[in-house]
């Protein structure tokens, strides 16, 4: 008996179709509704459905009037204000490509994504690191194209190209996944699935704009449902989320399990939230530890999902349907899941093997984006592979068993250990050096480093190295110093070895 999972009839987009037509759509029903507050302790920033498609469609008409035509594309290069889905959306619906990246990737980073993808416009705002070179609009600027006459939407077919976001790869540089407009309809499957969203709710995402996480979950999805999406205001801190969730009426509350965690320190045993029906996870593993906690905590459950930037997610527990404890839960209706061997066959109930996801989910990736501006979607028999190892029961509970590879996962991030290390390799006094993700604590993982070095390692100076050269939340936390790194017979560098050797604790944060 093979481990495949097909769960229903797999839904497709009308055509023609227009990504942010189709977000845009249900809020017309209420357009005073409020569709997005930014939220604070002393307020909030409100933004109805109507003005927000107001400002998306005069960005839109703003964008054309730059020289930009359908199929161009634009580095996104903005903060967390409603800046970031504006200039998201505008770009969408006159068929503009858009690149959401993160504001901690440095100047060299951004340089060399710009290098591969070529973006013909980059909106930034000011301080954020750019690319050599690149054409800038300023934050300011484009706040002005919202005053332009309201463009039309592009309607043409679903598999278009619509977007494409970075996710690191496991040759150390990241990759670009593009997305069809038709992605974001699959999210639908996540309401039920995942959410169990309506129109009423008050969904308050914990991550920043530029992050897909927040990007679908935050806002994306509250907005094709018509409910309200309510962000912290740039600068919130974490410690202050829940007295926000109590003060705007939050009913769902999505984060990273880090997120969580935090919470959790800071707040005590009890967390008053009588508005809220559940909490969602998603990013990284979630401990039990963690979402045992949460539940006597807050007296609210945590529903947790698995996916890639190259399919979202599509593996969860809901209201409706609670993931067995130490489960990712469950394949959500409609999708086409399976676990397979290294020869890409199907293996046994209960058999550890490598996730993967049809060719037809309407979720899935166009492909990634090469260096010579060609699209490639690998496939084995019709499947792409997650890289993810997996076993699936009987009555299709998923159970996550780690990677495949040496892939990190830092703050939700993925993170190769390549990037990391060559970065480290840089500094005068690192001979050689390997990284991976260690628990120091239940629950709680970082980013250590071994280093071979013939000086005694200075974790400040080793710690303001890596800054310069990587995005924070690449950055190990750890720096240890070794005589030698392990190595197999091949001479391969066995990570796993040192991740499983690790004794803690040794955070110095």
């Amino acid at each position: 008996m093979p481990s495949t999972v097909d769960i229903g009839p797999r839904s497709l987009p009308p055509e023609p179709f227009n990504m942010a037509d189709y977000v845009l759509t249900a809020g017309r029903a209420t357009p005073d509704k409020v569709a997005l507050a930014l939220v604070r302790p002393d307020g909030s920033e409100k933004w109805s459905y109507a003005r927000l498609e107001r400002a998306i469609l005069g960005t839109a008409t703003g964008l054309l009037a730059t020289g930009l035509r359908p199929g161009d594309r634009v580095l996104l290069r903005l903060g967390d204000g409603v800046g970031f889905p504006i200039a998201y959306l505008a770009a969408i619906a006159v068929g503009i490509i858009p690149i959401p990246t993160s504001v901690q990737l440095t100047s060299a980073e951004i340089t060399r994504v710009a290098a591969m993808l070529r973006p013909h416009l980059t909106l930034a705002s000011d301080g954020v690191a750019l690319p050599d070179g690149a054409k800038i609009i300023s934050e300011a600027d484009l706040a002005d194209l919202r005053k332009y006459p309201p463009a039309s939407y592009q309607m043409c077919g679903a598999d278009r190209p619509g977007y494409i976001i970075l996710t690191s790869g496991t040759g150390g540089a990241p990759r670009a996944v593009l997305h069809a407009h038709r992605a974001v309809w699959a999210r639908r499957m996540m309401w039920a699935g995942w959410y169990g969203l309506t129109p009423d709710d008050r969904l308050m995402h914990a991550g920043a704009f530029n992050w897909t996480y927040t990007l679908g979950t935050g806002l994306m999805d509250p907005w094709a449902c018509g409910a309200t999406a309510l962000i912290p205001a740039d600068g919130t801190q974490i410690e202050a989320l829940p007295q926000l969730m109590a003060q705007h009426q939050a009913t769902i509350f999505a984060a990273a399990p880090g997120v969580y965690r935090r919470i959790l320190r800071s707040a005590g045993a009890r967390i008053v939230l009588p508005d809220l029906r559940h909490g969602l996870s998603a990013g990284e593993k979630l401990s039990e530890v963690s979402r045992k906690e949460w539940g006597d905590a807050t007296g609210t459950a945590l529903h947790e999902a698995y996916g890639q930037s190259e399919c979202s997610t599509f593996v969860s527990g809901s209201p409706d349907r609670a993931a067995p404890a130490g489960t990712l839960g469950f394949a959500q209706h409609g999708r086409q899941v399976d676990v397979l061997d290294e020869h890409g066959r199907s293996v046994a109930p209960g058999t550890p093997g490598n996730m993967a996801i049809h060719r037809s989910d309407p979720g899935l990736m166009l492909g990634y984006v090469e260096a010579n501006g060609s699209t490639s979607l690998p496939l084995i028999n019709g499947w792409f592979l997650t890289g993810d190892t997996v076993s699936v029961a009987r009555d299709g509970a998923v159970t996550y068993l780690g990677r495949d590879d040496d892939m990190m996962n830092a703050g939700g991030y993925r993170v190769s250990p390549l990037e990391v290390e060559a970065a480290l390799v840089c500094h005068a006094d690192i001979d050689e050096a390997a990284v991976a993700e260690v628990e120091i604590k239940p629950g709680t993982t970082v980013i250590a480093a071994w280093c071979t070095s013939k000086l005694p390692l200075d974790d400040d100076a080793l710690g303001k190295h890596s800054r310069a050269l990587l995005a924070r939340y690449k950055t190990p936390r750890l720096f240890i110093r070794v005589d030698e790194l392990p190595r197999g017979a091949n001479g391969k560098l066995l990570r796993r070895q040192l991740r499983e050797a690790y004794r803690g604790p040794h955070d110095k944060t």
